[in-house]
């Protein structure tokens, strides 16, 4: 048998070499393991003397269970006294800012129990505490885990392609889009498009097909200067970037579908292309397509932003999904109708829109506290989305700049929905208790005075003081 020299003077076999890497190796893998508390045995098998490891008992180290990151609220929180919360808030609800119409109820979630109520069955305006509405019929009407798709198809000519809107006004034109996390984006259906289409074809014509929704593109009960603006938009059933004239703004464009036609035909490379607006052929092969983030985003994100476009948008989905028509009278029955069948009682409610933009709708407060409630304690099924949504007092959304500075109440204790126009203001939501019971509120003053600051102010004083309140 042959030798290997070594680097000293010592020979040693191959057999024996592989045999002594192979015992270090098994060696140093127990001094690791019973490091961890673990002892294997190692015993010699095979005809090369290759050794078999074999596991032991094992002692792993006693460790002491994890304290919660998110304590729950405690079952035994103390609920307010309904006579002692009552004389905390009347002297607020009374506030001068707030006007001679102020309509309120606050609900004691664990129990159900009606705390304070004041009115709160008289059809109030609601401005975009609506948005409620919309967002828990689009949740039990389409699932929170439905999604929005919008394709393209190809054209009538070699040269043309058609983007077929399917309702999605978060297609964005960056990657990833700066107002919509999660949102699809124009790159990625450009690119499925690009690589369809016949190799050499140079897009020459783009159109945009807006059919799916119909009716007129704002409601009649809407002000002149409401779309476009900073805060609303045309609802068609194709745009970008929630129809802002560019991701970076906020002003919203007056023709959302073509510039999603705009936006396409750039990514294309094709940015000379013709843009119009039309239908896509029938039967027209798909060369792409992409998806929204599930419902349950989307309705998050309209209400923490109180983004007009996409709650209107969902609800002409919440039409469609009822059979109704895509339009504004269509949604509003739709939404109602959904409503209605989770079991909430909609005597009082009149819509005109989705969004609660119109100053025509009413809604009584007393629904509003019903849905949140039914959200915070699960019996309404599908919804928990409208409380994830709802912006943090003081941290986010539409409630960023607001919030109470009194050092009693604990950071995060007031979510709510906000809701302006011209003379109303509104507040809905969830607050806890500086002893840990959570409640619902809500509050509309639709004959405030012009001093809106002040309404706000004021609203924001009911939500502090309900967060404060042991109120017994």
């Amino acid at each position: 048998m042959g030798t290997i020299a070594s680097s000293g003077s010592a020979t040693v076999t191959p057999k024996y070499s592989r045999f002594r890497r192979r015992l270090v190796l098994v060696v140093l893998a127990l001094l690791l393991v019973a490091g961890a508390g673990v002892w294997f045995v190692a015993a010699p098998q095979g005809d090369d003397g290759a050794p078999e490891v074999a596991a032991a008992d094992a002692r792993l180290p006693d460790v002491e269970p994890a304290a919660p990151v998110l304590a729950a609220l405690s079952s035994q929180a103390p609920a307010p006294n309904a006579t002692v919360l009552a004389g905390e808030l009347a002297p607020l609800l009374a506030a001068p800012a707030l006007g001679p119409g102020v309509e309120a109820q606050v609900v004691d979630v664990a129990s159900g129990d009606v705390l304070l109520d004041q009115n709160g069955d008289d059809p109030s305006t609601p401005a975009s505490t609506a948005k409620l509405l919309t967002a828990v019929a689009a949740l039990t009407t389409l699932g929170p885990d439905a999604t929005l798709e919008t394709t393209v198809v190809a054209g009538a000519a070699a040269d043309e392609v058609v983007l077929v809107g399917g309702g999605d006004p978060t297609l964005s034109r960056t990657v990833p889009s700066l107002t919509y996390p999660g949102a699809p984006t124009v790159a990625e259906l450009a690119a499925q498009v690009g690589a369809a289409l016949p190799p050499g074809t140079e897009v020459s014509r783009v159109v945009v097909d807006n059919s799916l929704f119909d009716g007129p593109l704002t409601a009649a009960s809407w002000g002149p200067g409401d779309a476009p603006s900073t805060y609303a938009a045309p609802v068609t059933a194709t745009a970008v970037d929630g129809a802002r004239v560019s991701p970076t703004e906020l002003q919203r464009s007056g023709a959302p579908g073509t510039d999603a036609g705009t936006a396409l035909a750039v990514a294309l490379g094709a940015p000379d292309a013709t843009v119009v607006l039309g239908d896509a052929p029938q039967g027209a092969q798909t060369l792409g397509s992409v998806r929204s983030a599930p419902v349950a985003r989307l309705v998050e994100q309209a209400l923490s932003q109180s983004d007009n476009l996409l709650t209107e948008s969902l609800a002409r989905h919440v039409a469609l999904a009822g059979g109704l028509p895509a339009t504004f009278e269509g949604s509003a029955e739709a939404v109602t109708d959904a409503l209605a069948g989770a079991g909430l009682d909609v005597t009082g409610v009149s819509l005109a829109d989705g969004s609660g933009l119109s100053t025509t709708d009413r809604v009584p407060v007393s629904l509003l506290a019903d849905l949140l409630t039914g959200a915070a304690d699960g019996t309404l099924a599908d919804a928990s989305a409208v409380l994830s949504g709802l912006p943090v007092a003081g941290y986010d959304g539409t409630l960023a700049e607001r919030g109470d500075e009194d050092p009693q109440t604990a950071p995060g204790s007031v979510r709510a929905k906000t809701g302006t126009l011209l003379g109303v203001h509104g507040l809905a939501g969830t607050v806890v208790t500086a002893e840990g019971r959570l409640l619902v509120f809500a509050v509309l003053a639709d004959s405030a005075p012009a001093n809106g600051l002040a309404a706000e102010a004021a609203l924001d004083d009911v939500a502090s003081a309900l967060a404060a309140c042991g109120c017994r």
